[in-house]
């Protein structure tokens, strides 16, 4: 295969009609070429360590492997740290959306968006931000999380994950993280902390290394599941 600058894109979807829909879609945006497409979730876990896309847009209903199980196999896998996952939802609010977001996904895409916004879409997704805007990123999660039983995350294994890692954060850090998952961009917590946007970014990094976050949208499910900031009364 001959060297691209285009973004790689697999297709992820049990319907063929849908597959063939976005494929035709990207297909007329320069730079966006589908590499790919997958079934299930099973057939979309083997295509991707395959093809090693920049990009999986990943259905969350699907049968023999769930989106989301696919999406936890996907960014788990250390040799596929450069694929980002772009789940597909047919509901703005999808009851399985916290759980795509948790599992790693970059943020999630309606099914009948406009082609620009897919488009859009796929490229922030691509470059390692979050699809959905930190405000709106946070109306989201603290809707999941509030109607999340929290005696289920203090337990076990992955209980012990999250306080173990978030013990490994500066107060500057956790400082950070807490404003972040409120919804404020880098240029509003800077002008908040007296610091410059530079410096922000560079401990959001810091931030996500520890706590093995692909991108902001995972920091803000973290920031919740952790305890470190509690959803607000409804």
């Amino acid at each position: 295969m001959e060297p691209s600058d285009d973004i790689r894109v697999l297709v992820v979807d049990d319907q063929d009609l849908v597959r063939s829909g976005f494929k035709a879609i990207l297909s007329s945006y320069d730079g966006l070429r589908v590499v790919g497409e997958a079934r299930d979730g099973a057939e979309a876990v083997l295509r991707a360590q395959e093809l090693r896309p920049d990009v999986v847009l990943m259905d969350i209903r699907m049968p023999q492997k769930s989106g989301i199980e696919a999406t936890r196999d996907i960014t788990g896998n250390p040799l596929l740290a450069g694929t980002h996952v772009l789940v597909l939802t047919t509901f703005d609010i999808d009851e399985y959306v916290f759980d795509a977001l948790a599992a790693g996904a970059s943020g999630f895409l309606l099914k009948d968006a406009d082609p620009d916004d897919i488009a859009a879409a796929i490229r922030v997704v691509a470059a390692g931000d979050a699809l959905i805007q930190p405000s709106v990123m946070r109306r989201l999660v603290e809707t999941f999380v509030a109607a999340r039983p929290r005696a289920g995350w203090g337990t076990g294994a992955r209980g012990d994950a999250l306080r173990a890692a978030l013990a490994t954060l500066t107060d500057r850090e956790r400082e950070i993280l807490m404003l972040a998952a409120r919804g404020l961009s880098n240029e509003e917590i800077a002008a908040d902390l007296v610091i410059s946007p530079a410096t922000v970014k560079t401990h959001l990094a810091r931030v996500m290394a520890k706590t093995d976050a692909h991108d902001r949208a995972q920091l803000v499910v973290f920031a919740y599941e952790s305890g470190l900031i509690a959803p607000s009364a409804r």
